[in-house]
């Protein structure tokens, strides 16, 4: 006898509003993290605190890390933030409202953040940090292709998750927003104002990062030739792409398909 799938019955009562979750390296930011959450509306049982335990040691680097917190947790939203991040202006209202509106406006959003980069290539930016106080750069909402990693707010039902190919530290900010527009859903930044202590840290790391996710990139992205049971075609973007639009490009690739099908390259 077969059963149809129940999404209430799968998550119901064990739906959570929001998962706080962090890579700790220092147990005193975060307790001063989580305290200035909790005092901002972040409250259990309706949220939850995840934690990995980097204190002793780099035992998960950001990408397993939180692919780890995007896999088990129970928020309706996981936000993904750094230990040194501290609420002061806006909190659990704020937040609610903005979701809200990106849920009536932006209905297939996946990732939110309060600073990144547009596909005009400019900034957008609400934040504290050392770089400056109350920071307003930009309209907000903003679609974003990268966004900064102090503070991501992520749609559990999006079923993001991280590259597994890249690791580190550093732009898993941009690799999810790159996942999320694979999947169909979209970034913004949105106006939810905090206060980053640290400046950011591009070290020598950092330019191997990002080395690292643009090879990946070029290999997920590049064109390639796609053959299932009943059908064949190019998947990617460029000219081989756009020829196979075209009838007379079909017809060639109906050709070579038929003239190759079963030959081992």
């Amino acid at each position: 006898m077969t059963q149809a799938i129940d999404a209430a019955a799968r998550y119901g009562a064990e739906e959570l509003d929001y998962s706080i979750c962090t890579l700790v390296t220092r147990w005193d930011e975060y307790r001063a993290m989580q305290d200035s959450f909790r005092a901002k509306g972040f409250r259990e049982p309706a949220c939850e605190f995840l934690y990995l335990d980097n204190a002793a040691g780099n035992r998960f680097d950001a990408y397993s890390g939180l692919n780890l917190f995007l896999s088990t947790a129970r928020g309706r939203v996981v936000v993904l933030c750094h230990q040194d991040v501290r609420l002061v202006d806006d909190g659990r209202a704020e937040l609610d409202a903005i979701i809200a509106a990106m849920d009536r406006d932006h209905p297939q959003w996946g990732v939110l953040g309060n600073a990144g980069g547009t596909p005009a290539g400019t900034l957008c930016i609400r934040i504290t940090d050392p770089h400056g106080a109350d920071t307003r750069r930009g309209a907000f909402p903003a679609a974003a292709t990268a966004l900064d990693e102090n503070f991501l707010a992520v749609r559990r039902s999006a079923n993001l998750a991280l590259s597994a190919d890249v690791g580190g530290y550093h732009l898993y900010g941009a690799d999810l927003c790159l996942m999320a527009d694979l999947l169909g859903h979209s970034a913004h930044v949105v106006d939810f104002h905090l206060h980053h202590l640290s400046p950011g840290n591009a070290d020598a790391s950092f330019a191997a990062a990002r080395r690292c996710i643009i090879a990946k990139y070029q290999r997920a992205l590049a064109p390639r030739w796609v053959t299932t049971t009943c059908t064949a075609f190019v998947a990617g973007g460029g000219a081989l792409s756009t020829l196979a639009g075209t009838r007379w490009g079909a017809k060639l690739l109906r050709s070579l398909r038929k003239r190759y099908r079963g030959k081992r390259p």
